[in-house]
């Protein structure tokens, strides 16, 4: 039995959710959450998967492709999109698959100019984490750095704002 660990928090209802697994290998659990939102009445629904891929390359790349087909047969084209998690993408593989086969941004890209550190949490060097979005206006995106004492992860956590009554054309 697969254990995984995905969890997506909104203030917006939750109509619908499926955990999937989607591990490379036995000794690996990883999984990918995909959740829908009702963002109130007239608007779509809003998409977010959230997932954490494996620490090997042949498997992320795997795991890629399933998010990819994933989200090409669940997920409306018009419809508000949503990709966050840990993508353990320290050579900038992935981000480039994801961006090319699904035509998102990464929110950090778009908004600081590159992707945020986040790994280790007490000094991050690494860029292991993303947000990525579509058919939603990005606001603000920050980075929640971890004290020592305090810290409940690895990894820093991110944090985006987007305007879900404007969405770009």
């Amino acid at each position: 039995m697969a254990i995984m660990a995905n969890a997506v928090l909104s203030r917006f209802p939750i109509v619908s959710q499926e955990n999937l697994d989607i591990s490379a290998h036995p000794f690996e659990s990883r999984g990918l959450l995909h959740c829908t939102m009702d963002l109130g009445p007239g608007e779509p629904r809003l998409h977010c998967l959230n997932v954490h891929l494996g620490l090997f390359e042949r498997g992320r790349k795997w795991q890629i492709h399933a998010l990819c087909e994933r989200i090409r047969a669940t997920v409306p084209a018009e419809a508000p999109l949503l990709i966050a998690g840990d993508f353990n993408d320290w050579r900038h593989k992935a981000n480039r698959l994801i961006v090319g086969e699904l035509g998102v941004v990464e929110v950090f890209a778009a908004v600081r100019g590159r992707p945020a550190r986040t790994f280790p949490s007490v000094m991050p060097v690494f860029r292991l984490d993303r947000i990525y979005a579509r058919g939603l206006s990005i606001i603000d995106a920050r980075v929640h750095y971890a004290f020592p004492s305090g810290r409940i992860s690895d990894h820093a956590a991110l944090a985006a704002t987007f305007d879900t009554s404007t969405r770009p054309r």
